[in-house]
């Protein structure tokens, strides 16, 4: 898989000491993006997820892993496979994408990595930054647009369900 960057220790990603892993790829494209250097595809560093998982795990300080990007969904597959290896520690999972929750279940339907990645998610930050509706006072977004959504009650439900 191709990695733009692991931040260990990260506060700004998710609640608790994080473990944020930056994939490399994004074809979203947001105006005003904070991450533009992780769009282009052949960029960042070649990793196994065995060895993204190796760095995760050796700070026993960890409270939970962030996969964000790039956009970690482009990567699903690989990012499941870390996902369900910090729920195997006992460590929540959060994902950033530009996709929404909607979007993502219909390319669920014929991608099953799309669908281990959400099935593996316990908090998504789902949709596009939006510069025009960009904000510094909603925790963990960038924009208004942006949700914070309980996957687990989401795939229960067959839609959208906002993290309280």
């Amino acid at each position: 898989m191709r990695i733009a960057g692991l931040v260990q220790d990260s506060i700004v990603d998710g609640p608790g000491l994080r473990f944020s892993v930056f994939t490399q790829g994004c074809a979203h494209a947001c105006e005003g993006c904070h991450n533009p250097e992780t769009h282009d595809f052949a960029g960042g560093t070649e990793m196994t997820p065995e060895s993204v998982i190796a760095a995760m795990l050796s700070n026993p300080l960890t409270d939970g892993v962030t996969l964000s990007g790039g956009d970690p969904f482009y990567q699903a597959a690989d990012c499941a496979l870390i996902a369900r290896a910090a729920h195997e520690r006992g460590l929540d999972v959060w994902a950033y994408t530009g996709w929404t929750f909607e979007e993502l279940l219909k390319l669920a339907e014929t991608d099953e990595g799309k669908r281990a990645l959400l099935e593996e998610t316990d908090v998504l930050v789902d949709g596009p930054f939006i510069l025009a509706q960009r904000t510094l006072s909603l925790p963990w977004r960038g924009s208004r647009n942006q949700r914070l959504l309980d996957v687990k009650a989401s795939l229960a439900a067959g839609r959208a369900i906002e993290k309280e």
